[in-house]
């Protein structure tokens, strides 16, 4: 009857509980832990054990399927779960724990040493009586932890000592761990002191710091969890224990240097963590008077050192990185018993609680990128960059208070025959990697140009998965530094010397190529400043490739244009700018579509493989192929031309249809900018200049009378729109005549440094390929800031 009443009134004061703690943390974890364990009968709850220690967790879904926490093996425990008893013979944990008063329920969750000085210190009478209280109740291996002075103490004088520190655990009234809210302050029985309580999103619960280990079990007049370190009393600030600490006088100076030790005296809930004197003097003196000098670098260094989050070492059961007052974030984890951070063990004392925060002491200085100048950002795979730097003395050549962007390749980037380059070679190649400014990440753009210390202009390509730098692309791994940025490049940059069609006529690789492309009336188009990627088959392509054939193929025009033409695309595309493995449709001049993709670090165009990619031109870029590119839905309707083709393509099936002719296509698909504007110009002509002068004709002197005539002409009006056209098709055609039948808009085109007006004629002629005739100016053009000017522009 007694065990049946016992149950009835545990299931009635319990389940009020359990329900509200549903969506705790605490609680979340251990529904996880009972579920896991569910095969082991009712009420079972499955914990994880470090290998080697006493320490038990109600695990994470993460520790769980690692099978470890903090990086050790941890073995599966199946335990009653708190609140619940075996009964003898049967599965599982049936019954529910008795209830009894605070005092006795001490010894049923096992903290029998807690209970003993109770006893002896005369606090059981309280424990016993009437009242709702919540005790943090120190497990027995936790009063063996304590430090052996302390405990002696608290022995020597049990009704004083040993009284108030258990008072000290212990708050007035009923707390369940649904109740113990993340950064939340109670306070205890004794002097009103402080107890801090942090609930982490990992199910750990802990006041000031220790670590609750069993929760929640009720009691007649309250509530005791099991925690697994005996509490000390939490009076100072993090700034008092900084300013009296004398192992701590670096980080001390550093801090009012800073002007931020004050920060630390206010109320939060903050982490440092604190290098000791020890650790400030293993820095490089120059490094350390640079940053101390520097009240920026000073103040990011001091930051990188705090949290605005209380993390308490037994709350980490694994890696998570965890932002700083200076704005970057920091790895927080563990290993074993030690905490670590950005993977390093360091900590050399941890869990100092104070009032607004915790402090762990290190033995390391933590320095941030933007307390570094930008030559200190690069990390282990950029360290031939760096050595290079130093060596060749343009490390030093970088003002500290200057702006910089490094762009760094990978220690893979240098073959043995770069290394060995002569110095003034080697050194003009790190040239064309630095600027004179400072940019980042998100401040690049497509199109852009920057200009390096070397005088170099480096074009910017931006693609859907890749920045790229020229021929070079992007990794991970930028960073910002105190005077700079670095972006890490995979390849050393090549920049752009030579036109496309000055790298074909000094490749002899390419002379057939070359040579159609001449035929073909092409040259031009390869010669002028735009955005061309070319695919370029070797001569390996063409063999077999007749004199007879190659004049069939140049008599017709149209055929070998398109031919050509497949295989430029405008726009720059960089080989290791495609994501990779996925296919990149590209629109050729010719009209059809190349499909391109890269596979280990292969780029392949239409399944062939380039041969060598990203050879970078001042007009684009070329890909090398050693085959003969053709649209696979393009028909022939030549018996010859297809037998020519036959014999180049082997690769694709060449369709045939008889009659079939290929479409022309005009040397007009240059990009033009024209200008359209609904305002007409206003011209004023000023009193004309009349200058007399004597001039020397045939040897005999000669009075010379010379009208000068200054015309200005302004164009004032609404904002102009600028519309971009490219002609070379029907389409086009079409948008050209509405663009020149509209009667409300004026087109006029402006040839800079000339004076003469385009008119509409004129203008469609420009647009058909005809030559522009220039004058030479005889006006000066004027117009303050409403003027436009604009000029054929071929991107």
């Amino acid at each position: 009857m007694k065990i049946f009443f016992l149950f009835t009134f545990s299931t009635f004061f319990w389940s009020p509980f359990e329900q509200a703690a549903a969506s705790v943390h605490y609680d979340k974890i251990l529904t996880h832990s009972r579920i896991r364990a569910r095969d082991q009968g009712q009420n079972v709850c499955a914990l994880q054990q470090v290998m080697g220690t006493k320490k038990k967790y109600f695990s994470t879904c993460r520790n769980w399927y690692q099978g470890a926490i903090c990086g050790k093996k941890a073995t599966v425990l199946y335990e009653c779960c708190p609140g619940y008893m075996k009964m003898d013979g049967m599965r599982g944990c049936p019954a529910v724990a008795p209830i009894d008063h605070v005092y006795g329920t001490l010894g049923i969750v096992g903290a029998t040493s807690t209970q003993h000085y109770s006893d002896i210190s005369k606090l059981r009478g309280e424990l016993e009586g009437r009242g709702s209280f919540t005790f943090f109740a120190p497990s027995s291996e936790a009063w063996e932890q304590l430090n052996s002075e302390i405990h002696r103490n608290l022995i020597d004088n049990v009704n004083i000592e040993l009284y108030s520190a258990l008072h000290h655990h212990m708050v007035n009234k009923r707390m369940l761990t649904k109740d113990l809210k993340n950064g939340m302050t109670l306070v205890s029985m004794y002097n009103d002191q402080k107890l801090l309580i942090n609930h982490y999103p990992n199910g750990v619960v802990t006041v000031n710091c220790a670590r609750v280990i069993y929760g929640n079990q009720i009691a007649t007049n309250g509530v005791v969890h099991v925690i697994d370190r005996v509490l000390t009393a939490v009076g100072n600030t993090i700034q008092d224990f900084i300013e009296v600490e004398d192992d701590l006088s670096s980080l001390r100076a550093a801090a009012i240097t800073s002007d931020v030790l004050d920060i630390l005296g206010k109320p939060g809930h903050y982490t440092l963590f604190a290098p000791t004197n020890e650790a400030f003097e293993r820095l490089p003196r120059g490094l350390l008077e640079r940053i101390m000098g520097d009240k920026v670098a000073s103040e990011a260094l001091v930051k990188f050192h705090i949290l605005n989050t209380l993390q308490c070492s037994e709350a980490i059961t694994g890696g998570a990185a965890y932002e700083t007052l200076e704005g970057n974030t920091v790895e927080v984890g563990c290993d074993g018993e030690s905490l670590t951070v950005n993977g390093v063990k360091m900590v050399k004392r941890k869990d100092i609680v104070t009032s607004n925060g915790v402090i762990h002491l290190i033995d390391e200085v933590l320095i941030p990128d933007s307390a570094k100048q930008v030559t200190e950002l690069g990390g282990a795979q950029q360290t031939t960059f760096t050595d290079l730097m130093i060596q060749l003395g343009l490390a030093s050549s970088l003002r500290p208070e200057g702006q910089y962007t490094l762009l760094v390749p990978l220690n893979g980037a240098f073959s043995d025959d770069t290394l060995r380059m002569d110095q003034r070679r080697l050194k003009t190649i790190l040239q064309n990697h630095i600027i004179n400014v400072k940019v980042g990440l998100n401040e690049l753009y497509n199109g852009q140009e920057l200009e390096t210390i070397g005088g170099k202009l480096l074009r910017v390509f931006l693609y859907r998965t890749a920045v790229c730098i020229e021929n070079s692309c992007m990794v991970r791994g930028s960073k910002e530094g105190r005077n700079g940025f670095i972006h890490i490049l995979r390849q050393i940059i090549n920049p752009a010397e030579k036109t496309l069609h000055e790298m074909l006529r000094n490749d002899k690789r390419f002379s057939v190529f070359l040579s159609l492309v001449k035929a073909a009336d092409l040259d031009d188009v390869l010669s002028q400043p735009g955005k061309w990627t070319l695919f370029v088959p070797t001569n390996d392509a063409f063999k077999g490739l007749t004199d007879d054939d190659k004049d069939i193929l140049i008599r017709d025009k149209n055929a070998l244009r398109n031919i050509l033409l497949y295989h430029l695309t405008q726009g720059v595309f960089i080989g290791s700018g495609f994501e990779p493995g996925v296919t990149n449709i590209l629109k050729t001049i010719q009209g059809g579509k190349l499909y391109l993709k890269t596979v280990n670090d292969t780029l392949l165009i239409n399944e062939l493989k380039s041969r060598e990619s990203d050879l970078m031109a001042t007009n684009g870029v070329i890909h090398v192929i050693d085959k003969l590119l053709y649209p696979a839905d393009l028909p022939v309707g030549n018996d010859q031309l297809l037998t020519i083709l036959k014999k180049l393509i082997k690769y694709i099936q060449i369709k045939f249809v008889r009659g079939s002719a290929f479409k022309e296509i005009p040397l007009t698909f240059y990009k033009i900018n024209i200008i359209e504007s609904n305002v007409q110009p206003i011209i004023r002509k000023e009193e004309p200049i009349i200058k007399t002068y004597t001039k020397i004709i045939d040897g005999r002197p000669v009075e010379v009378t010379e009208k000068k005539v200054t015309e200005e002409r302004i164009i004032q009006g609404p904002e102009i729109k600028y519309t971009r056209i490219t002609a070379g098709g029907s389409d086009n055609e079409e948008k050209l005549k509405k663009l020149l039948e509209d009667e409300v808009t004026k087109v006029t085109k402006f040839i800079e440094g000339d004076g003469h007006l385009l008119e509409d004629e004129e203008i469609k002629r420009l647009l058909q390929g005809a030559p522009v005739r220039k004058e030479q100016p005889t006006r000066r053009t004027q117009g303050g800031t409403a003027r436009r000017r604009t000029r054929l522009a071929y991107p």
